[in-house]
């Protein structure tokens, strides 16, 4: 017998199912898969796929708006499929509606799936999934997992654990007295960092209302010879991959800034499973990060700036600034719609961070499942009621997926492209530069 869930949401799944009634706040995985696919085989790789996870089985009940739970959902993960006419359409789709339509909760499950197919052999394959229940590595790993069921004749039999929420995973440091005071601890170094520098954030375009706004997609990606430039280089300069992409991020920012700041300000999601109690599995259903701020100086030079958010995300990682971020929310998200509009207002107009880089690293997608070839496996998500303007990044492939989410009219199409645009320049002429050293050396 299936094992299901059935408990209330937790604070954080309460908070994105509260941002999701606003705008739709969907995670999204694209795969590209090249053979002979037939529907009825995708068909019965999703009945495993569900049969495998409890969240999947289930839907969200309330009581107007009150009390938020899991319970039970039988429906089965919808599957459409539309027309490949152009190699890039997969981008129109996400576009125009799965960054646009939200997921219905009420009825479940809180998942959707699309195959855009071409007379040619080629398809892409979207997973669809609210980020109550999705990070990236989710989204990534479902769309694995779907493809492998997809090929497999025969169940494997394995059935995901139903997990308690995540905040209840904590390390104990960071519940109770002891992580309220860590909580207050950062919170009052925060608030001085803030005071002190006066950082810049994405400035509006202009208001748009909560129930208006609509997230939109930009693509950009590194080949394999500048993937590995940056590999080399970013290890040769004392910092990361993350660290080099979000300074040019940041960097792209500040330039875009008219107050031209001296400090600009960027979060970064923290992957958490490894460090809860059991420890999650990159395979199992539910969202397990959290962002970290980071004040940036952007006066100084790139990989300079590069050099201290690395240094600064390890400290903070180190004080458990992710888990201090959880019970922010434990404590703080609101209960109901009517609470939840001043407090994202609130939030909006006074929060640190709309300006994110995700990160989930390099993920060894295989290139071939069964007989399907696959190729461009990547992941992006919506932004709703958090933030303006983000960056989701993975390497698959021999590629580094570089995708940028933005809130339309808040932040312009034509300022979006300049962004992204900026970003991918900002960081070829940092590696170009180093890549002439050398050889001058």
């Amino acid at each position: 017998m299936l094992a299901e869930i059935c408990r209330p949401l937790s604070s954080v799944e309460r908070w994105y199912w509260l941002s999701d009634q606003f705008s739709a706040l969907n995670v999204i995985s694209r795969v590209r898969v090249r053979g002979n696919i037939e529907m009825t085989a995708l068909r019965r790789g999703l009945e495993k796929l569900q049969a495998r996870h409890p969240l999947l089985r289930a839907r969200i009940d309330h009581d107007n708006g009150l009390n938020p739970r899991w319970v039970p959902c039988n429906n089965p993960i919808p599957l459409r499929e539309t027309r490949l006419v152009e190699d890039q359409q997969w981008v129109d789709e996400v576009n125009e509606y799965e960054l646009k339509e939200r997921i219905d909760s009420a009825t479940g499950p809180l998942i959707r799936t699309v195959v855009v197919a071409s007379k040619a052999g080629i398809y892409d394959l979207l997973v669809v999934v609210a980020h109550i229940i999705a990070d990236g590595t989710t989204v990534m790993t479902l769309a694995e997992q779907w493809i492998t069921l997809a090929n497999s004749p025969a169940s494997d039999g394995y059935t995901a654990r139903v997990l308690p929420p995540a905040e209840a995973l904590r390390p104990t440091a960071f519940m109770g007295p002891e992580g309220a005071a860590r909580l207050a601890e950062q919170s009052t170094e925060d608030a001085a960092l803030i005071s002190r520098y006066q950082p810049g954030r994405i400035e509006p375009g202009c208001i748009v209302a909560l129930e208006q706004r609509r997230s939109r997609l930009l693509r950009r990606e590194l080949d394999d010879i500048q993937l590995q430039a940056l590999i080399k280089t970013a290890r040769n300069q004392g910092t990361t991959v993350h660290g080099a992409l979000t300074a040019a991020l940041v960097l792209a920012a500040a330039l875009d800034n008219h107050k031209h700041p001296s400090h600009f300000t960027v979060g970064s999601p923290v992957d958490f499973r490894a460090e809860l109690n059991p420890l999650v599995q990159p395979d199992e259903v539910g969202t397990y990060v959290a962002t970290v701020l980071c004040v940036v100086d952007v006066t100084a030079p790139f990989w300079e700036v590069a050099r201290s958010i690395t240094a600064d995300l390890t400290h903070r990682k180190a004080l458990g600034h992710h888990f201090n971020l959880v019970t922010l929310v434990a404590d703080a998200a609101p209960q109901s719609l009517k609470e939840a509009r001043p407090f994202m207002e609130y939030m909006e107009a006074e929060g640190p961070i709309n300006l994110c880089s995700s990160n989930i690293g390099r993920y060894d997608f295989p290139d071939r499942i069964g007989n399907w070839e696959i190729s461009g496996a990547q992941f992006l998500t919506g932004i709703s009621i958090n933030g303006y303007f983000v960056a989701t990044i993975n390497t698959s492939h021999n590629k580094l997926f570089w995708n940028f989410t933005y809130i339309d009219d808040v932040v312009s199409s034509s300022r979006a492209e300049s962004l992204a645009d900026n970003c991918v320049r900002l960081l070829l002429c940092a590696l170009n530069e180093q890549h002439y050293i050398t050889l001058k050396e």
